[in-house]
């Protein structure tokens, strides 16, 4: 390679698009956040208390380890069902996968506000086989938990 090849360089919410897009058996969505990009992240990476109000299946998420922008944590169901997940956090990017849970979240400033996404699924055998007919069943699941995160920051 030189230096003459075209360089195409992916903010967050693009790169967690792509994820998503390309990852079977998940639902992804995305809009403008009326609130500064300082605001809506520090809200979005206290998983503890974000995570619930954003997943209504899971009843507390607890970190119980971190070193970095590496992060463990446990999700509790509303039925008691246990899930333990490997997280990735930095500023405007998150990922988090258990052994059948994926999900993510990721921001960018634009213009006075902020666009953030969210994507979360599951990570079964077989579930390509269903994807087409799975996203649009899905997706008003994802629209509907970023609404309401949207609607907790408005002042």
């Amino acid at each position: 390679m030189n230096d003459s090849w075209p360089v195409a360089e992916l903010d967050s919410v693009r790169r967690l698009w792509v994820i998503a897009r390309s990852t079977p058996g998940v639902a992804y969505a995305e809009q403008v956040i009326d609130a500064p990009y300082d605001r809506v992240w520090a809200a979005a990476a206290d998983l503890e208390s974000q995570m619930p109000m954003l997943i209504t299946d899971i009843r507390s998420f607890t970190v119980t380890s971190a070193s970095g922008e590496r992060l463990e944590a446990l999700a509790r169901s509303p039925l008691g069902l246990r899930a333990r997940f490997d997280v990735r956090l930095r500023p405007g990017w998150c990922l988090m996968r258990s052994r059948f849970l994926l999900g993510g979240m990721a921001a960018v400033p634009e213009g006075e506000g902020t666009r953030f996404a969210f994507f979360g699924g599951l990570r079964l055998p077989g579930i390509r086989l269903v994807d087409t007919a799975l996203r649009p069943l899905t997706e008003p699941l994802a629209a509907r938990a970023l609404k309401r995160f949207a609607d907790r920051l408005r002042p």
